[in-house]
């Protein structure tokens, strides 16, 4: 029997956002491999199959365990939150792969990445062009992430910070794009997006630090470019309409 590979992102985790592809895939899998917060994520989609969980910092473990559960000819689903492309386990998945010269039959399953699920809980901040970076230095020099941070000041990129766990690191960063932006510029931090322990927050780059203490690895930051506000509780980026076009509504009969 051949084996499949399904790479799947589940999205913030609450069944509601889940895409229809994510749960047929898991359905059609023998083997479910995922960290083992995700794994509770998606337990009632697992009974009878075999789940193979491991800690944080052991994604290379986990490609290694799903490609060899393939190999047996089983269908294995390789869990990632938010999307698997995105900071996820489609990368070292697919490098692993490559690089012990295995052409398994594979799919990824795309899902709603923490930036799409932030940003819906804040508004519109990212209608225009956006940068997504992410804090975590385990494997990228912070000196290398500050870089990237300030191109994409420079550049008046929305900026999207995953992974803010590093708070002396996350610190810098802000720093730098403050250096660019106005003190008033909106910053929205989104803990634990369309889970039950949700915070939703919409600050500025002069206040932000007093939010600090809820900030943690399911916290998604996004600071606004120079030309986004806060309108009615909410963030918004414009896309240009206002340079070409009247925003008032016709009120005749």
């Amino acid at each position: 029997m051949k084996g499949k590979l399904f790479i799947v992102g589940t999205g913030p985790g609450a069944p509601p956002i889940r895409t229809f592809r994510m749960v047929e895939a898991i359905k059609q899998s023998d083997v479910i491999v995922a960290y083992t917060t995700y794994a509770k994520l998606i337990g009632d989609l697992v009974d009878g199959k075999e789940v193979i969980t491991a800690r944080m910092k052991e994604e290379l473990y986990r490609a290694k365990v799903a490609i060899q559960k393939v190999q047996e000819g089983k269908v294995v689903s390789l869990i990632s939150s938010g999307d698997p492309q995105v900071y996820g386990m489609a990368s070292p998945a697919l490098e692993m792969m490559c690089k012990n010269n295995l052409d398994l039959d594979f799919e990824i399953v795309p899902g709603v990445t923490a930036a799409l699920a932030a940003a819906a809980k804040l508004g519109s901040p990212l209608a225009m062009d956006f940068a997504s970076i992410s804090l975590s230095d385990l494997l990228v020099p912070a000196e290398e992430i500050l870089h990237r941070v300030k191109k994409a000041a420079e550049g008046d990129f929305v900026i999207v910070l995953y992974n803010p766990i590093n708070k002396p690191l996350l610190e810098r960063a802000m720093a730098i794009i403050s250096e660019y932006r106005k003190p008033e510029t909106p910053v929205g931090i989104v803990k634990s997006a369309y889970r039950e322990d949700e915070q939703v927050i919409i600050t500025n780059l002069s206040d932000w630090k007093r939010h600090e203490g809820i900030i943690n690895m399911i916290t998604t930051m996004i600071v606004g470019n120079s030309r986004t506000y806060t309108c009615n509780g909410k963030m918004i980026t414009p896309r240009g309409y206002d340079r070409r076009y009247n925003f008032e509504l016709n009120n005749d009969s």
